[in-house]
């Protein structure tokens, strides 16, 4: 089964879950509760740590949810950050790891941070995906196209890229559907 945030980021090929964690874990556990789908495939956009160029599409397995404030000592947290998707016989251990958060990093400082942590792209759904399919003992991964980096102008780069990224994305899913 194919899902999305919705919204802005809607495919024709995909159910809506919400955008942010909270909407779409419950959502997402809504709708696997009454179809109960064999694997859960979330597509949508990210913004690069600086690894990974714009409108360059990658696949996940993996997710992690830390806040920016975390490298500056400016919090901490008890709850366990890190999530990695059933999928067995995949090259997990090659895929890179997504961040998601409530927040969008316009910090290249703080983007430099991630990178030294072997976090390649954010995206605000994708821990909440990973989490609630290990939950439910569904397979999950995501695939996600580049709208900008993550610096002072992710935002405008992000709009400006946005109709594009779609697109093409919706162009590499339906060859992957093609070829199953």
């Amino acid at each position: 089964m194919y899902i999305c945030a919705g919204e802005i980021e809607q495919f024709d090929f995909a159910e809506s879950v919400g955008i942010g964690m909270v909407d779409t874990a419950v959502n997402l556990t809504r709708i696997c509760e009454k179809k109960m789908p064999d694997e859960i495939i979330f597509v949508g956009t990210a913004g690069s740590y600086g690894t990974v160029g714009i409108f360059d599409i990658v696949e996940s397995y993996r997710a992690v949810t830390i806040e920016n404030s975390f490298f500056n000592a400016g919090a901490y947290t008890p709850i366990v950050s890190r999530e990695t998707s059933l999928y067995f016989g995949e090259n997990k251990e090659n895929s890179i790891t997504v961040n998601s958060s409530n927040y969008i990093t316009t910090d290249t400082v703080i983007a430099g941070y991630y990178r030294q942590e072997d976090i390649t792209i954010e995206n605000m759904e994708f821990f909440a995906v990973l989490r609630t399919a290990k939950l439910l003992g569904i397979p999950a991964k995501g695939i996600f196209i580049v709208t900008n980096y993550c610096n002072q102008t992710a935002h405008e780069d992000f709009l400006k890229n946005h109709t594009e990224a779609m697109k093409t994305l919706s162009q590499y899913v339906s060859k992957i559907k093609i070829q199953l």
